[in-house]
């Protein structure tokens, strides 16, 4: 059994002691150092610890490989250093030496790492959220009337793992909203308000019904925030700024209160009306004009659609994407060209989590990937996948889009219609059963494909052997 104790204590050490840490956190299996000079530990010390894994560099984050006792190590450490439990850094100081370290070496490379490490520092501690919530959907979609018809969709035990897996999405932008705030220096909790209010009901009540809307006079884009998180992830940082300098002027006596009432006044024009709703308006465009696309230029475009599909779900874009082509089906009771698009790259994403489970060593890591992997083939959620795998290895991003691409691909040469909506699990190919038995070999060998060649890739080149060294 592992010494958490001795671990905590030689990590410490290793890493200048408790006064060259300003916070610390971790994920299911990694310890997540903030420190004020991260040049400091030397990696092959780290690693050489008995009980430490490995060790990752990511924005500025020191992360330490423990495994499954990582909590336990994490409180001791916690304990050691004078840390309070999860608490951010709130103080002046800190928020100072971030700034020196964030104007560090900032080369190209070290800004798209930077970026990397603070989406997935957002979306990491909400993995097991997302892995619960889609094995709901799994459950539902093997016992339930997709399946072995164990109970129906009316039934009480149907509707409450629905509503299970509904919570773990929905609510998404308080989640990484609070993730977005620690990792930044300000209080997790203001980072979930500002989540709070883009789910606000009568915000979405305006969203819903089109009515104009206008913040101290602004003209608002209402959009429906609930499921996404990029609108979130670019409102937290502009906050966290804004709070950061009126905590500088702020009188310390009026802080508590008037900092963060101030810090939402001044903020919320600028994240309602330009921030959040940026990407829905960018993505209009893009969406228009994709669809456009996927329909002029036969196969290929179909074969781009399927590639780009998960980049244009993860910031809602693929709403808008999706409402012209829905229209054509209600009407005609086909589905073809663009319109099965997303289908395929869903299936790269089961091929993305099933090559990272064969690809990765650590048991944990493995499990995890097992479970993405699960709650897409099973239940259609792609999440785990999407902000658990690619994220955390961002070459896994090349082998989805290369499965969607090779799977749409073979859809759009071949015709492929869809005749019923299914869900987004391994069930989605019997959407193409109602026209020949041709039309549906052709959507199951697309599938397939989509997840082979999304699985090979990610095998082979999207997880390099530094990541698994670092495991």
């Amino acid at each position: 059994m592992a010494n958490n104790k001795e671990i905590a204590e030689k990590v410490l050490a290793a890493v200048g002691g408790a006064s060259n840490v300003k916070d610390a956190t971790h994920c299911m299996t990694r310890l997540r150092l903030y420190l004020k000079d991260d040049s400091i530990p030397k990696d092959d010390e780290v690693k050489a610890i008995s009980g430490v894994m490995g060790v990752v560099r990511g924005g500025q984050q020191y992360q330490i490989v423990i495994g499954t006792n990582v909590e336990k190590v994490y409180e001791e450490l916690r304990q050691m250093a004078g840390l309070k439990a999860n608490a951010a850094v709130q103080d002046d100081a800190a928020a100072a030496e971030d700034a020196a370290l964030s104007k560090q070496k900032l080369t190209p490379k070290q800004v798209g790492k930077n970026i990397m490490g603070y989406l997935a520092g957002c979306m990491t501690p909400m993995i097991p959220v997302l892995l619960a919530g889609g094995l709901f959907n799994a459950t539902n979609a093997i016992l339930g009337p997709q399946l072995l018809g164990l109970y129906t969709a009316e039934s009480d035990i149907y509707i409450l793992f629905a509503f299970l897996n509904q919570a773990s999405l929905y609510f998404m932008p308080i989640l990484a909203g609070y993730s977005a705030a620690k990792q930044l220096g300000v209080n997790g909790m203001l980072g979930s308000f500002i989540g709070c209010i883009l789910l606000a009901p009568n915000f979405m009540a305006y969203a819903t019904s089109g009515e104009p809307f206008t913040v101290f006079g602004i003209p608002c884009t209402t959009v429906n925030y609930s499921q996404t998180v990029l609108p979130i992830m670019v409102s937290v940082p502009f906050f966290c700024l804004v709070y950061k300098i009126v905590k500088k002027y702020m009188p310390e006596v009026l802080s508590t209160i008037f900092t963060p009432f101030l810090s939402i006044i001044i903020s919320v024009p600028f994240i309602l009306c330009l921030l959040a709703p940026l990407g829905t308006i960018i993505g209009n465009v893009i969406s228009d004009g994709l669809a456009w696309f996927g329909m002029t230029t036969g196969w290929f475009g179909v074969a781009a659609i399927a590639a780009l599909w998960e980049f244009l779900v993860m910031s809602g874009m693929h709403l808008a994407l999706m409402m012209p082509m829905m229209a054509d089906f209600f009407e005609t009771g086909i589905g073809s060209g663009p319109m099965n698009a997303g289908n395929f790259a869903t299936w790269a994403c089961f091929g993305v989590a099933l090559g990272a489970a064969l690809r990765l060593k650590n048991k944990e890591d493995r499990s995890t990937c097992f479970g993405a992997f699960a709650s897409g083939i099973l239940g259609g959620v792609t999440e785990p996948t999407l902000y658990g795998i690619c994220f955390r290895y961002s070459r896994c991003f090349i082998a989805m889009v290369a499965g969607g691409f090779v799977g749409g691909g073979i859809a759009g040469f071949f015709d492929l219609k869809g005749y019923v909506m299914t869900s987004a699990n391994f069930l989605s190919v019997l959407g193409y059963v109602g026209g020949t038995n041709a039309n549906f070999i052709v959507g199951l060998v697309a599938s397939l494909a989509s997840l082979v060649v999304a699985a090979v890739l990610t095998y082979t080149i999207g997880i390099s052997k530094k990541d698994l060294q670092n495991q």
